[in-house]
């Protein structure tokens, strides 16, 4: 009898989980779901982990990683701990996609192992192959592309910190190319948020078709972070890109973030950076630890809104209940 209803529950946790759905890039969600996911989030940040042990309890997630990671793989492991769930992580020769097996068998042996699996990555294309080919979760941890997580939390701090996120003005500072620039670009447009970039002409985004409305790129850093609200910045070399280190340092020199251009955003704005910062070249140590800071907050937001995407990804969050 005991055995019978043990089972029964765990057939009906597992049947209210929706389909497989996986995240790759902020585009895999819509605004109605990263509202969800956002609520979601913080509610768990304001809500004791024991009482969250139920969540996740007896699921697994793998974590894959091409790329080293401190916040990625402590954020998401301690935010399946704290749901009740485990993590195991695979990195550097135990797991390269398509180079020691094709992405797609390697999805599929793992989807029958695993509950979810979190990919940090080189290259976008493997990651979308080895997506297509499991039947559970896949969440991108980081790829050359994307950084949807990074981007779920910037918005979620944002959202504390200003109350809102339809009208804010964010800038970025920077090498407007990267992963983190395109990911916060593509959440401000679904969140109606507006988007300047201070960069220099060599590393602008590409702002044709959807982000036409909401975004702008400016050479002159002073206009750009004019009465923003936000202004955030990243590190000026991405991983994998170390051969260009001295032409960026020239290319970006005049986009260090300072007190100086900080005096132009708006009086009440907050500073965002996604970590590691170099102090004296992307950001002033001024400005990474002064009051208008928020980047710690911004690191501690990972492990929420990860939480909430887990969540959302494996179960049926409208069954949570949150004191």
């Amino acid at each position: 009898m005991y055995m019978t209803s043990a089972l029964a529950l765990a057939a009906r946790g597992t049947s209210a989980a929706p389909a497989a759905r996986h995240v790759l890039k902020v585009g895999d969600l819509d605004a109605v779901e990263i509202t969800t996911i956002l609520d979601l989030a913080g509610q768990l940040k304001a809500t004791r982990t024991v009482d969250q042990l139920q969540f996740l309890r007896g699921r697994t997630l793998a974590m894959l990683f091409e790329k080293p990671s401190l916040r990625t793989r402590v954020s998401f492991e301690t935010g399946m701990t704290q749901l009740g769930g485990h993590a195991i992580m695979a990195s550097g020769s135990d797991f390269m996609v398509g180079k020691r097996e094709t992405p797609e068998d390697a999805a599929r042996v793992l989807s029958r192992y695993v509950d979810a699996v979190m990919v940090r990555t080189h290259a976008h294309e493997p990651l979308e192959r080895f997506a297509s080919a499991s039947t559970v979760p896949v969440i991108n941890g980081l790829s050359a592309l994307h950084h949807p997580c990074q981007a779920l939390a910037d918005i979620l701090t944002i959202k504390e910190k200003l109350g809102h996120l339809a009208g804010i003005k964010v800038c970025y500072v920077g090498d407007a190319r990267n992963n983190v620039a395109a990911s916060l670009l593509d959440a401000c447009a679904l969140m109606g948020a507006q988007v300047t970039f201070a960069c220099p002409p060599t590393l602008r985004p590409n702002l044709s078709g959807k982000h036409k409305r909401n975004a702008r790129a400016f050479t002159s850093a002073v206009r750009a972070i004019a009465d923003a609200d936000v202004v955030y910045t990243d590190v000026w070399v991405s991983m994998g890109e170390e051969a260009l280190t001295e032409r960026r340092m020239a290319e970006l020199l005049p986009y260090t973030v300072d007190e100086e251009l900080m005096s132009h955003a708006a009086p009440h704005a907050i500073f965002m950076h996604c970590l590691p910062a170099h102090r004296g070249e992307e950001v002033t140590t001024g400005v990474l630890e002064g009051t208008q800071s928020v980047v710690f907050d911004q690191a501690e937001n990972r492990l929420h809104v990860q939480k909430a995407l887990l969540l959302y990804l494996l179960t049926d969050t409208t069954r949570i209940a949150l004191a």
